[in-house]
């Protein structure tokens, strides 16, 4: 069995076949997954999404895209939502310096303010980095944040390495299926195989096999079979490991 740790069925890409996609996932061997909010709305629709179907289960959190939202009342909002016991993570939140859809201070705060929240619920936190590699690490370090998963690692050795010293968790996607992202698979093979995780990011970044269409939670077993070749491992055994990790850091029913 495999966990998809970061999905995003409750999106609209979903609306015409959500149950058609669910099943085409169990088919494929992935029990369970994790779709993730990414403002209020959306992390309401997650929280929807893990009442109606029993292999979901739900994140709840403001995109940094979505940082100039977070007041107070939409904190109040995600706290109230993280109350339903399906609810397993605060995010997706973190930086996103390519897009710069906030302002750079705005998404800053925003970001600290999850991850003191995410510690008041005890919850686990899911980081959201795009090219703000150093600001994103220095937050996490300030704030002493606990139970980190980078969600779709796309960072350098050296940063892989700094996040497992820390006891961070780092999650592979579809892009290291790509050909070019030999920096990635250089990445699977240093990461301490407590700390992996596995997801799909859909419906984006599809691997590459199914490059140019919208990605869902069955190709991630495209991505599982990527990262078993490079880590030289069997599939169950890969099934097996981040499984297991997933459970212990979502504290999902084993």
């Amino acid at each position: 069995m495999f966990i998809d740790t970061h999905a995003h069925i409750q999106m609209h890409e979903f609306d015409h076949d959500r149950i058609e996609a669910l099943a085409r996932a169990a088919d494929a061997g992935i029990g369970l997954m994790i779709t993730v909010g990414y403002h209020l709305e959306a992390s309401r629709k997650a929280v929807e999404a893990a009442d109606r179907y029993p292999q979901v289960y739900a994140g709840v959190g403001i995109h940094p895209h979505d940082a100039g939202t977070y007041d107070d009342a939409v904190e109040e909002n995600l706290r109230n939502l993280a109350k339903y016991p399906k609810v397993v993570a605060i995010g997706e939140t973190g930086l996103d310096f390519f897009r710069n859809r906030a302002p750079h201070e705005v998404q800053v705060a925003a970001f600290r303010r999850q991850i003191w929240l995410a510690r008041e619920l005890d919850l686990p936190l899911i980081v959201h980095d795009r090219d703000a590699h150093q600001e994103t690490m220095q937050l996490l370090q300030e704030e002493a944040a606990q139970a980190v998963l980078l969600h779709c690692f796309s960072g350098d050795l050296a940063m892989a390495e700094e996040a497992l010293a820390r006891g961070y968790y780092v999650s592979i996607a579809g892009p290291v299926t790509y050909p070019k992202n030999e920096l990635l698979r250089e990445v699977v093979r240093k990461v301490k195989t407590d700390r992996l995780l596995l997801e799909t990011d859909c419906p984006f970044l599809p691997p590459q096999a199914f490059r140019g269409q919208r990605n869902e939670p069955a190709y991630l077993l495209h991505t599982a079979q990527g990262v078993a070749r490079v880590l030289g491992i069997r599939l169950d055994e890969l099934g097996r490991l981040t499984t297991d990790n997933a459970s212990r850091l979502f504290r999902l029913p084993s």
